[in-house]
């Protein structure tokens, strides 16, 4: 459940996108409009580079394309993974990684890079022809994105002249030209390379209008347009102990960027200003229970329908895969509302130029969010339920009546009253089910502290709650 114009209520539903599975596990979904205005969305697992065009899922891996990881072993410390690799000491490239992908859209064209691989670009005029190699990309890119110059960036990369791999090293075509990487061919080339200052490593980056925001694992810094040849770009730190924990695990809404730090916390940042730490009253739930040895399969997403920002995450509690996702509004009247939930997603993107946020499952299952009342057909499962609360500290109380009062009410609800005498006293539970007409609901429930549970499961299910009257009397005991 979300809460929208301050009242709770169910999320919308989901819908199959296609019927066709995925071949791998998707951690990265990039929707995309070509010059016809056809809507075209690729997929980047740890097995193939595919694309959802008209209805049809082609496959477009690059030739040649080896399978990646599914699951991390790396940062999580001394003895994950084989003997010299993983997050013990400084962490280098040998450490195991889930596949992530990165990219953009290049003209009409699809740009994106496995992580640690190379650089590809796929023609979107033909659904028959692979990905391939872009000429004179680095060979291995931890990240890459599309600036609004038209300048594909290879961050944390190889250097130009010695084709050493540098976790800080930042490389980026000439303007317009996808294959224009040596800085000094021809004598007017706008390729450049950087390397940023203090230490560790690149870990994403996201454009945000005109400017570039770059996160290493312990900073974030902005990338600015110069436009001259001397100096293309400009790259400042504008945050200290504030990195990125995983590179899908930020998102840009409108002029703000949104993420997770390395130690679990939630940053936000908006041009001209710095990083702040957003307050989370969910949070020690959320960090106490990530899996931290899969915290690159993060992935953060805009819900911009409601304003919100989402985060979907692997929770130990249910294994090694995204199982749980925590969200908060950050703009509108809701703004600083924080709610969760549990929903396997390994991929999430916002609606834009889609009509809805996408969603992918483990399996390879791409579904349409925010559409619907149902899980695709089946039962829709949601529930809320209040704190302990004094309803009388002096004398216990008997609830007798239940006046629901919500709005858009399809399916079944149930009503669970838990009541106690005492802090550390038995519980005793009793759940009532109403219907979208009923006025009232006969209860008894005795007790000084009360516990409030609505929940529902059914297809389809809707419910967005008011202001509920309980009609209460003291009982005379103590």
């Amino acid at each position: 459940m979300r809460f929208r114009l301050g009242m709770p209520q169910v999320i919308g539903g989901w819908e199959a996108l296609t019927a066709t599975l995925l071949t791998g596990v998707c951690r990265w979904a990039f929707p995309w409009s070509t010059n016809d205005n056809q809507l075209h969305i690729a997929f980047g697992t740890h097995l193939a580079l595919q694309v959802w065009v008209g209805g049809g899922v082609y496959d477009i891996t690059p030739v040649g394309l080896v399978a990646g990881q599914i699951d991390g072993t790396g940062q999580a410390g001394y003895g994950t993974g084989p003997w010299g690799a993983g997050g013990y000491a400084t962490p280098t490239v040998n450490d195991y990684f889930p596949r992530t992908w990165s990219g953009g859209a290049f003209g009409q064209d699809l740009v994106a890079s496995p992580r640690f691989g190379t650089i590809y670009r796929w023609d979107a005029s033909d659904t028959g022809v692979p990905a391939a190699a872009i000429s004179g990309a680095p060979a291995m890119v931890t990240h890459c994105l599309i600036s609004h110059t038209d300048q594909i960036f290879a961050l944390g990369c190889n250097e130009e002249v010695s084709d050493d791999f540098n976790a800080l090293c930042i490389r980026h075509s000439g303007v317009r030209r996808a294959t224009e990487w040596e800085t000094d061919t021809p004598a007017d080339s706008t390729a450049r390379e950087y390397v940023l200052t203090g230490g560790g490593r690149i870990i994403g980056g996201r454009a945000v209008g005109s400017y570039l925001l770059i996160w290493t694992n312990t900073s974030l810094f902005l990338g600015t347009y110069v436009g001259q040849l001397g100096q293309v770009w400009r790259f400042d730190k504008v945050g200290d102990h504030c990195g990125l924990i995983g590179p899908n695990a930020a998102v840009v809404v409108g002029q703000a960027a949104y993420w997770i730090s390395p130690d679990g916390q939630f940053y936000a940042y908006s041009l001209g200003a710095a990083p702040v730490m957003m307050a989370c009253p969910i949070r020690e739930d959320f960090a106490d229970n990530l899996a931290l040895a899969q915290s690159d399969k993060v992935v953060a997403s805009g819900v911009g329908a409601f304003g919100e920002v989402r985060w979907d995450y692997p929770d130990s509690r249910d294994g090694v895969e995204c199982s749980r996702y925590v969200a908060v509004a950050v703009a509108g009247p809701d703004a600083g509302a924080w709610y969760r939930g549990m929903m396997a997603r390994t991929a999430m993107v916002d609606a834009g130029p889609s009509s809805y946020p996408l969603g992918v499952t483990y399996d390879g299952q791409a579904y349409w969010h925010e559409r619907g009342q149902s899980a695709d057909g089946a039962v829709l499962s949601w529930f809320i339920e209040s704190a302990d609360q004094y309803l009388s500290e002096d004398r216990a109380i008997l609830v007798r009546t239940f006046w629901p009062d919500a709005l858009e009410h399809v399916g079944p609800v149930t009503l669970t009253l838990t009541s106690r005498f005492k802090p550390r006293g038995d519980e005793t539970s009793k759940s009532y089910v109403f219907g979208a007409t009923e006025q009232k609901i006969d209860v008894r429930a005795t007790g000084r502290l009360f516990r409030i549970r609505l929940s529902g499961s059914a297809s389809p299910s809707a419910f967005r709650l008011g202001a509920p009257v309980f009609d209460m009397a003291p009982t005379g005991g103590r």
